[in-house]
């Protein structure tokens, strides 16, 4: 599923070809994505004006100038890419699902193999209190990520510090493969208990986090099977994995092996020997 780098990439691609255009047309082939679209959706983006484009967590949020916004969410294998020159009523590949001309030629078109993506449309006041919003933690990138409400967030919680980390309540937009790379960064191990996260740890876990997060984004954020830029192009981070996907190859700090076991269902990859 692609994460907060590779959203936070596809949005930038966006925003360059979308912010200030006019939906001309949308075309809808299939409404029953992860949740049903609204009614009347269509009618409801034609004509109407792009104004800004942001992120929350794994989610795009396309403002128009009507005062609504479209929630759109990539789910496991979901691509928004940007065509020129293209008729917005041809589908350009299969699992197209929705696509929109927004002039100059431009069609933005969102395609889904897995059907776990969405679109979604909420009157902008009620944005953060929309039931896939209202509970998420901070954005892992702005001022309020810090070591104490890190630690805040973990208090009373008893559980490993990677299924922790992963959790969308405590902080936002995390996900395996980040969530492993910043805790071999921060030296911590994904086994350690939230109870035993000390001040020290969690100021280097928080340091971790924001750094691998902007060098992943510079890179394009990690194409491992479905993303892709707008423009088509992959992602480069996965060249610099540390430990996510190299079960049994060397660490680079200490030459050891790098270790996989599974936490709550999911793999973990990380350094026994250098996160403690």
């Amino acid at each position: 599923m692609p994460e907060l780098p590779e959203v936070e990439t596809v949005r930038r691609g966006l925003e360059k070809a979308m912010v200030g255009r006019r939906i001309n047309q949308v075309m809808v082939r299939r409404s029953d994505l992860r949740r049903p679209l609204p009614e009347n959706f269509s009618d409801m983006l034609s004509g109407r004006k792009i104004t800004q484009l942001d992120r929350r967590a794994k989610y795009i949020l396309i403002h128009l100038d009507s005062g609504n916004v479209v929630l759109v969410h990539l789910g496991m294998s979901g691509r928004m890419v940007i065509e020129q020159g293209t008729q917005v009523e041809v589908p350009a590949r299969k699992h197209e699902h929705i696509a929109l001309s927004v002039g100059n030629g431009t069609v933005v078109r969102f395609s889904d193999p897995r059907r776990f993506g969405l679109m979604d449309l909420t009157p902008k006041e009620k944005l953060f209190n929309h039931p896939l919003l209202k509970l998420m933690g901070p954005e892992p990138l702005g001022a309020g990520f810090n070591a104490l409400n890190l630690l805040t967030s973990l208090k009373g919680r008893k559980m490993p510090i990677k299924s922790a980390l992963l959790d969308q309540r405590v902080v936002a937009g995390l996900g395996n493969i980040y969530v492993c790379e910043s805790l071999f960064m921060a030296g911590v191990s994904p086994r350690r208990i939230t109870q035993n996260i000390s001040v020290l740890r969690a100021e280097r876990l928080v340091s971790a986090i924001k750094l691998i997060l902007r060098d992943a984004i510079k890179a394009g954020g990690s194409t491992l099977r479905d993303h892709v830029t707008p423009t088509g192009e992959m992602g480069y981070f996965q060249y610099r994995f540390k430990v996510y996907g190299r079960e049994g190859e060397l660490c680079e700090s200490c030459k050891k092996p790098v270790k996989r076991i599974v936490q709550a269902g999911r793999s973990t990859f990380f350094c026994a020997s250098c996160q403690r």
